[in-house]
């Protein structure tokens, strides 16, 4: 299983590392790192080529994500998240994606909570709402954002009962942020709150994210969201947890200090990792077997093997996160020192991870 350094150049990784610490105090990502970011386009991973975007096929992205979240746990998350929302652009009316996606700096964030409300009125929709975690929001052009969709007091209603909820697409001088993300990972990402007040938007800024409503042809937007939401994320951890285990080979390495940790123990140690590590790899070789495959199956008309992009991210995640966690008590304290990149990483997984679509067995 190839390393997700592979993937990067080295001044990239240079670039990415020697400015984790400031966005780590400032908690967004710095000018440096968003520089080389626009430079190489990763916010538009996914927004389609007829509006400048990459387009990138899901194994390319995946592996693509896992190495800058290799690099940096909050760049590899942001670049995730924002690029995600940039898939959006498939779904978005032409009549408004060629001026949005025209931004020189374009950066789309948001979050998928539906607590806003769109009430329905003349030529578009009164927007309230007001929603929490959108990594990236420091840096974005436009948000996106779930909303109930109301005609006057009364929720418009689905077929089957549910209420109507549709994503809608906001400039950000019409979004107030609100300072939120108080966790002790991720710091970098700046995954902040936004709201907004009475915001009227025209028809053309709602969406549906569907592949009868896809406005640009392709596989990429024909492939189902949920199963390209856990790939995304499942491959962000398993960066982190191939950094992780990085570092742990360097510490082991190091002439031991402890008096205790002598020459049998350390051999056993080393051995342990050996053996974390490979369980990692295989983890990572049947997700990557899996999502080539699937991706296969959308080429020829209908993505397949979706009940098992799932499972196996999960396993990965789960993987990633077992492995670490039994390694790191052989770090020493430098693990628990919130100033040593060790302690960064582990805070960054075990953050990361804790996202809903990679804890539950039987989603």
């Amino acid at each position: 299983m190839s390393h997700p350094s592979t993937h990067l150049k080295p001044e990239w990784v240079k670039i990415i590392r020697e400015a984790v610490p400031a966005a780590e105090k400032a908690g967004m990502l710095q000018p440096s790192q968003l520089e080389l970011v626009h430079e190489q386009g990763w916010f538009k991973f996914l927004v389609p080529e007829v509006y400048g975007g990459l387009q990138l096929s899901l194994p390319d992205m995946v592996r693509l994500e896992e190495s800058l979240a290799w690099a940096n746990g909050s760049l590899g998350w942001v670049v995730t998240l924002c690029a995600g929302a940039g898939w959006f652009g498939g779904f978005l009316s032409p009549g408004i994606a060629p001026l949005i996606f025209a931004h020189p700096l374009l950066c789309l964030a948001g979050s998928g909570a539906a607590t806003g409300t769109a009430t329905i009125t003349e030529g578009g929709y009164l927007i309230n709402g007001h929603w929490k975690y959108a990594s990236g929001v420091h840096h974005a052009t436009h948000l996106t954002a779930n909303c109930i969709i109301k005609q006057g007091e009364e929720t418009v209603l689905n077929d089957d009962g549910t209420p109507l909820i549709l994503p809608f697409i906001f400039d950000r001088k019409d979004v107030s942020l609100i300072s939120a993300w108080k966790f002790m990972g991720m710091m970098g990402t700046g995954s902040d709150a936004y709201e907004v007040h009475n915001l009227f938007v025209e028809k053309n800024r709602c969406f549906k994210i569907d592949p009868d409503n896809a406005a640009i042809g392709g596989p990429l937007y024909q492939y189902p969201f949920m199963q390209l939401a856990e790939a995304t994320l499942a491959a962000n951890i398993s960066g982190m947890a191939v950094h992780f285990t990085d570092l742990c080979a360097a510490v082991f390495d190091e002439k031991p200090e402890n008096k205790y940790l002598n020459a049998n123990r350390r051999a056993n140690i080393k051995q342990l990792h050996e053996k974390l590590t490979g369980r990692l790899n295989a983890a990572r070789l049947e997700f990557y077997s899996t999502v080539d495959a699937s991706w296969q199956g959308a080429l020829m008309g209908k993505a397949t093997q979706l009940q098992q992009i799932g499972q196996s991210s999960r396993k990965l995640a789960r993987t990633a996160r077992e492995c670490v966690d039994e390694l790191y008590p052989y770090c020493g304290l430098q693990a628990a020192n919130p100033d040593t990149e060790l302690n960064q990483v582990w805070r960054d997984l075990h953050t990361a991870s804790q996202h809903s679509l990679l804890v539950f067995e039987d989603v």
